[in-house]
């Protein structure tokens, strides 16, 4: 990483004219954010725009678009809105709480509150969980359920662990993740909401209240008075839905030779085992189906050369690329970011081939 370079990496970010989303290699330093466009899987230099950070709020979670559960919203002292969009719940944290260390650089007071916090468990004082409950149901501003899939079955009217734990945060019920992990448990324990499907249920035979709940994007829970489980019929099930059953084990933003027009493109990986599968999304649309994927089986995976344009790449691409043979002999060319993050997808892809 390159001197005053506090995090650097792939954000999807909402245009200011037309509200399309493009993804953009995003480098943070001390005062500023600044956004790249990539072409032939490197950033075009100078900067496509910057973010004066000066004066900034920052909004995570924003909850302001339904279907892109992991925003950070930033506004400008000139009232300017950025949305930029994480691959994970994870990376979205990490990106907000870096610009906001960068935000309070010059003070360090707050930076020091701000790790304090990162930290902290404190529950608020008389907390009312039927006053809760009323605004979880709310028609405009509540959490809204919808179905979800796990192992192969449907469940109706049934919301995201970490997105209930997004929802009491952006409401002001809870102060941190941990905070709002706990204050979902007091629901369940309470019968105001139910687990549903075996990621979520497994939970609850944990003796620790703060570990009932699971802040996880793969385990389901619904309103206690809705718990109905829905089987999806067998003629319904189609290949997708066995492919998309198995558990996410690695997720992440990586470009992509195309095999037609062999253009380069960023899109979310998501490296699923039990079946195994890798699966890549089209970060621009919205719509959260794979435009393509493939099984892991019988496929082979290995880094390409670093020096020169490796066989089979088209363009000037190189750096951090590997390919993946699959056992049809289908080759895809994939270019990480970094090195280190190459060798993490290699080996997590090995271990499921």
């Amino acid at each position: 990483m390159e001197d005053g370079v506090l995090k650097e990496g792939f954000l999807v970010k909402r245009g200011h004219i037309v509200h399309n989303w493009k993804v953009r290699w995003f480098i943070l330093r001390q005062n500023t954010l600044l956004y790249y466009k990539l072409q032939g899987g490197r950033k075009v230099t100078p900067p496509k725009g910057r973010i004066l950070l000066d004066g900034c709020t920052i909004t995570c979670p924003c909850l302001e678009y339904e279907n892109r559960p992991l925003l950070i919203k930033l506004k400008t002292q000139t009232s300017t809105e950025y949305f930029l969009e994480a691959c994970s719940r994870e990376e979205r944290d990490a990106w907000a709480f870096e610009i906001t260390g960068a935000i309070h650089a010059g003070q360090p007071g707050k930076v020091q509150q701000l790790h304090i916090l990162r930290n902290s468990f404190k529950l608020p004082p008389h907390i009312s969980l039927h006053r809760i409950v009323d605004k979880l149901h709310d028609s405009s501003s509540g959490i809204r359920p919808s179905p979800n899939m796990e192992q192969g079955s449907t469940y109706k009217k049934t919301f995201l662990g970490s997105s209930l734990v997004d929802w009491l945060i952006s409401n002001s019920f809870a102060a941190s993740r941990l905070e709002a992990v706990t204050l979902a448990s007091m629901l369940m324990e309470e019968n105001f909401l139910r687990p549903v499907g075996a990621r979520s249920t497994g939970a609850i035979r944990s003796g620790d209240l703060a570990e009932q709940f699971l802040d996880d994007s793969t385990a389901l829970y619904t309103f206690a008075e809705s718990c109905k489980k829905k089987i999806s019929p067998k003629e319904d099930i189609d290949l997708s839905t066995v492919e998309l059953s198995g558990t996410v084990v690695k997720q992440g933003y990586l470009a992509k030779q195309g095999h037609k027009r062999k253009n380069w493109k960023v899109r979310r990986f998501v490296l699923r085992k039990d079946p195994a599968f890798l699966h890549y999304y089209d970060p621009s649309k919205e719509e959260n189906r794979p435009v393509g994927g493939f099984s892991l089986r019988g496929s082979l995976v290995s880094a390409l050369e670093d020096n020169g344009v490796p066989t089979g790449v088209k363009g000037n691409v190189q750096g951090n690329l590997f390919k993946v043979i699959t056992k049809d002999d289908t080759h895809y060319y994939i270019q990480a970011s970094s090195k280190a993050e190459r060798s993490e997808w290699i080996e997590a892809i090995k271990k499921l081939t």
